[in-house]
């Protein structure tokens, strides 16, 4: 087993990310403005200076730069840093990890994760945060899902989880943090539609760590799986571009 009892596998995709980090950084999608501010700014607006944990390629940075908030940028894979560093030039930026944050005490007023709180090993990851955190500080921790409202994501949800059943649901991960933190939780919902060709959309998922760790066999039958789905779908075929909901949660941690 891995760190906090976490698979090798797990650790495995936990560090698979480079590999794929120019995709991903073109083919993931973004989060809604409204989502972000409510986790940053809890409701109170103005300019934070924000840790962005597990940043990846900068596509949480992105929302957070335009908000006008000052952005710090940690992650484990210089190759997905050096993508984020190109396009937001202005950021700081170094290579860490949730459980080693390579930021000084009571540097930061908000620490936010964009779709990467489930990799962090929860109890040395929030005396971490806890000790980059200024006085009155918060944990936000962002995701976007899959609206299986719609008929065919439902089905696309289904091919997903058959392949991807290790990852921890995300209320689950909320509420280890809330426990080690000892925080209070409030939580605000939006959403956001990514538009793609279909084989942008079948590409995207060559960035989920679950699918850069397959053999080269297994990722071409699941991609071809993707591939039909969309050629076949009521929902989907004959179309130009797809269109695939999101709902997206933002948890405000204020530790006590």
């Amino acid at each position: 087993m891995g760190a906090g009892g976490r698979s090798a596998a797990w650790d495995e995709r936990a560090r698979s990310f480079g590999a794929a980090a120019a995709q991903y950084a073109g083919l993931r999608p973004t989060y809604p403005a409204d989502a972000v501010a409510f986790a940053v700014e809890g409701g109170v607006p103005g300019p934070r200076r924000v840790l962005d944990l597990g940043a990846g390629t900068g596509l949480l940075t992105g929302v957070l730069v335009a908000g006008g908030h000052e952005v710090v940028a940690v992650d484990p894979s210089p190759e997905m840093l050096a993508q984020l560093a190109d396009r937001f030039p202005g950021v700081t930026t170094a290579v860490g990890s949730a459980e080693t944050i390579p930021v000084p005490d009571a540097a930061v007023d908000v620490v936010v994760a964009g779709q990467a709180a489930h990799w962090f090993d929860p109890v040395p990851a929030a005396t971490e945060m806890r000790r980059v955190l200024r006085s009155g500080g918060a944990v936000a921790l962002v995701w976007n899902q899959r609206d299986v409202r719609e008929p065919w994501v439902a089905v696309l949800d289904d091919l997903l989880t058959a392949e991807n059943s290790e990852r921890p649901d995300d209320r689950q991960v909320v509420a280890a943090f809330a426990a080690a933190l000892d925080a209070d939780v409030t939580v605000a919902e939006s959403r956001i539609v990514q538009r793609s060709t279909p084989e942008e959309f079948v590409a995207s998922f060559e960035t989920r760590s679950f699918v850069i760790t397959m053999t080269e066999r297994q990722r071409a039958e699941f991609l071809g799986q993707l591939r039909a789905l969309v050629a076949t779908h009521p929902g989907t075929r004959g179309r130009d571009v797809v269109e695939l909901p999101y709902v997206t949660s933002a948890y405000r941690l204020a530790p006590r």
